[in-house]
């Protein structure tokens, strides 16, 4: 298939430091969260404080368009208030209302005054896939680059076994252009996969030849 995409630059963070990380360049410190003011910063968890570093690192103007996307969202927060509305306990609206899909999002764009066009995903194991062609589309309207993040938080012990998960909370974030940067190609693969945040980053660090998804991936020279 023809997919006119190219990938300017790109970074990474990962919990835990005992896995392989990015080259320095592409990565985001294992304490993030300098991008955002004290009084946000705490509304989020480590993975929401580094999706909102990475958003900051490749989008420094706040003039692009940002789409996040996470297969499983904020389940530790999520799992705690349906087991509060099961011992009868009210929730609290703060914890709701960052337990949201967008939450991430929200907060970043009010930490960076941005006010440009903004996107939270689920696509069931497909999030790289879509939001790659998410990207092609605002790119296709004519913004010159979009920056696009997929992240994965921890995985409560109620859910481990039952679904599929890095392992670690991580997230990888890229800055696409229609013309800048190396080029992404994709063909149809021989099985569909649901690549996570960690087997992006070990494709963008060299360490694997191609990335499968609902497509097989490829990066080109510049």
């Amino acid at each position: 298939m023809s997919f006119s995409l190219h990938l300017e630059d790109w970074r990474g963070w990962l919990a835990d430091e005992a896995v392989p990380t990015p080259a320095p360049r592409h990565r985001i410190s294992a304490q993030p969260g300098s991008t955002l003011p004290a009084m946000l910063r705490r509304r989020l968890d480590a993975t929401g404080r580094a999706t909102c570093d990475i958003l900051g690192v490749l989008d420094p103007n706040a003039d692009l368009p940002l789409v996040h996307a996470s297969r499983h969202g904020d389940t530790t927060h999520t799992l705690e208030m349906l087991e509060a509305l099961e011992r009868g306990e009210p929730i609290s609206p703060t914890r709701f209302s960052l337990s949201v899909h967008n939450a991430v999002l929200g907060v970043h764009s009010i930490s960076r005054a941005h006010h440009r066009p903004l996107q939270a995903l689920g696509a069931c194991g497909d999030e790289f896939d879509a939001i790659l062609h998410e990207a092609k589309g605002y790119l296709a309207e004519g913004h010159r680059a979009v920056v696009a993040v997929l992240s994965e938080g921890p995985l409560p012990p109620a859910y481990q076994g039952y679904t599929e998960h890095p392992g670690n909370a991580c997230a990888v974030g890229l800055r696409l252009t229609l013309h800048r940067g190396r080029r992404l190609m994709a063909s149809d693969p021989v099985r569909g996969a649901h690549p996570t945040p960690l087997e992006v980053m070990a494709w963008l660090n060299g360490d694997a030849p191609f990335l499968d998804g609902r497509h097989r991936w490829q990066l080109g020279a510049e």
